[in-house]
């Protein structure tokens, strides 16, 4: 009997992943078996995340990609199919924030930086690599948004509209690709402990505050997310698509 949980013989492409939740997605995903590309923006840090991998017996390979710009995102997709000729697997994580305020003081440059990052580049990677998945007869994207996305902020306003927008996103791309079996879900991670959200836990004041709201009563670890995502990945979730799984401790709950 075919364990529904594994990925031999996939191939999946994890942007951001050189370090917090996308290296806990690339690990995870490499020990189920499937073959991984490695990318962020720098790609010495990127071969050493894909060497970690193969010195425990993974497939990794390191492919550097700033996914603002279009160009290294076709390269992304081209250098993955180049080396192992098929895409099944798309995990969209990679993600900025740059403004810490309140909406009111958001520059339209800024605004445009976060919505560019964090939602055109996953439309556009999107669409250079869901059509062939649809040609191989279906594939996997997930797309990790966050619980900004879910709920108002002070703060992380910008941020919490490009999530959110990500969530819209992921609906229709799977109304759209769900007929040639393209399956596209979200997770919703709480606050994790990343260095992306460094500011949010090192303050000890902050974090007393947000363990103290959730019901677990801690924050997330980046190896906790990963498996959910090599779960959506994988033929166990077959029939799971246009989906949000908060992963928050419970938090949006309390």
């Amino acid at each position: 009997m075919k364990d529904p949980f594994s990925l031999d013989g996939k191939v999946a492409v994890i942007t951001g992943s050189s370090k917090g939740i996308g290296r806990a997605i690339a690990e995870s995903m490499a020990v189920r078996g499937a073959r991984v590309v490695i990318s962020s923006r720098k790609g010495e840090v990127c071969e050493t995340v894909a060497q970690s991998i193969r010195d425990i017996g993974g497939e990794a390979i390191a492919v550097p990609c700033n996914v603002s710009r279009k160009t290294d995102l076709e390269t992304l997709v081209n250098e993955t199919n180049k080396r192992w000729g098929r895409i099944d697997i798309l995990v969209c994580n990679a993600a900025v924030n740059p403004v810490y305020g309140p909406l009111a003081q958001i520059s339209d440059e800024a605004f445009d930086k976060v919505m560019g990052t964090n939602v055109k580049s996953n439309l556009w990677l999107c669409n250079l690599v869901i059509p062939g998945m649809a040609e191989r007869g279906g594939g996997a994207v997930v797309i990790i948004s966050s619980i900004a996305g879910l709920r108002g902020t002070g703060m992380l306003g910008a941020y919490g509209i490009s999530k959110a927008a990500d969530l819209a996103l992921t609906r229709n791309l799977a109304v759209e690709w769900g007929p040639r079996n393209v399956r596209v879900n979200a997770i919703c991670p709480g606050l994790v402990k990343t260095d992306f959200a460094r500011a949010l836990w090192e303050d000890p004041e902050r974090l007393a505050k947000r363990e103290a709201e959730t019901p677990l009563r801690r924050i997330g670890r980046p190896e906790e997310i990963g498996p959910i995502a090599t779960f959506l990945a994988s033929d166990a979730a077959s029939f799971i698509t246009g989906q949000v799984i908060v992963a928050d401790g419970g938090v949006t709950i309390a």
